[in-house]
């Protein structure tokens, strides 16, 4: 019998990995909570992602300006991209308590069990702060929703989440010796898988589902993410996406929220942070491995971007 692939998921499937591989943790604050109702904690913006994972029980989330709230149960994620501040409560209507006078200090790097007094029924919520390299993460990125919630359904679509998750669940990670670094990649891998999870399920309306659904802005995207050091100009990059100079550029920047130009040097300045960071390469060589045929424009873009020289990044 022939198999038969979905060719277009396979590329929705290549394009987010393209998207998501270059993501890094700097640091996690894990804390395992246990909270017998009632209870309610308010949370300020972070300047950081937020997990939440509940183990067991359910609570409801409110965000801002909202009075609608969002369940989540046992086995379900939330994730928070921005940090937005949040409530979360057994239910809706109950006094809330700031996160500051529970958790005054959360450092990355450090947890914590909090357990709260109570006799009613426990919820047991698994929270992560995460303190995510701001280089390199996509500009696409930044369209995404205050909160994305990844349920079981979505979850078994990325069994290897599900397995993390309940690892990290487990109150004996927290306390095993040496645990720290194992800890925050395996926040890291539940962030990328959560985000794919959660990108694959987005409503069509959502700005960055649509650029990941265009076929033209789609295959210009992926080629921007692994092709970053050829020598691509606007009418390449029309090219490649199947469509004409001018209905690229305007479809990009009305998608994307960018000029294909912007995109395609924060994808180099990416790549030239990691670089920098996880790799002895020389200085010399950077320029033209990121797509810089001027050593002269490529320290220019960098300190543009960054703020300071490769040198001094690298330091």
């Amino acid at each position: 019998m022939t198999a038969v692939t979905d060719s277009t998921a396979e590329a929705d499937d290549d394009l987010l990995t393209a998207l998501l591989t270059p993501l890094r943790l700097r640091g996690v604050f894990a804390s395992w909570w246990i909270m017998p109702a009632p209870w309610g904690i308010r949370g300020a913006g972070e300047s950081s992602a937020i997990l939440h994972y509940v183990r067991s029980g359910a609570l409801a989330v409110t965000l801002p300006g909202t009075t609608e709230p969002t369940w989540i149960r046992a086995g379900e994620l939330a994730l928070f991209p921005h940090g937005t501040g949040h409530e979360l409560a057994d239910r809706p209507g109950r006094a809330l308590m700031p996160l500051e006078l529970v958790l005054p200090d959360r450092p990355a790097g450090g947890t914590r069990v909090v357990e709260l007094d109570g006799t009613g029924p426990v919820t047991e919520l698994l929270c992560g702060g995460l303190h995510y390299d701001a280089a390199a993460v996509p500009v696409i990125y930044r369209s995404l929703p205050d909160v994305l919630l990844v349920d079981e359904r979505m979850q078994a679509r990325e069994p290897l989440l599900s397995t993390v998750l309940a690892q990290l669940a487990s109150r004996d990670e927290f306390e095993t010796p040496g645990s720290t670094l194992v800890t925050l990649r395996a926040f890291e891998l539940v962030f990328v898988l959560a985000l794919r999870a959660a990108l694959s399920d987005l409503g069509s309306d959502a700005p960055a589902v649509q650029a990941l659904r265009h076929p033209g802005i789609a295959r210009s995207l992926l080629a921007v993410h692994t092709r970053f050091e050829q020598a691509w100009t606007l009418e390449t990059l029309a090219y490649e996406a199947h469509m004409s100079r001018s209905a690229f550029a305007a479809t990009f920047r009305d998608l994307v929220g960018v000029t294909p130009a912007r995109y395609l040097a924060n994808r180099r300045m990416q790549e030239a942070a990691r670089l920098l960071t996880e790799t002895p390469l020389p200085l010399g060589a950077l320029p033209d491995r990121v797509g810089y045929r001027s050593a002269v424009g490529f320290h220019a873009a960098f300190r543009a971007h960054f703020g300071t020289t490769p040198a001094r990044f690298r330091q």
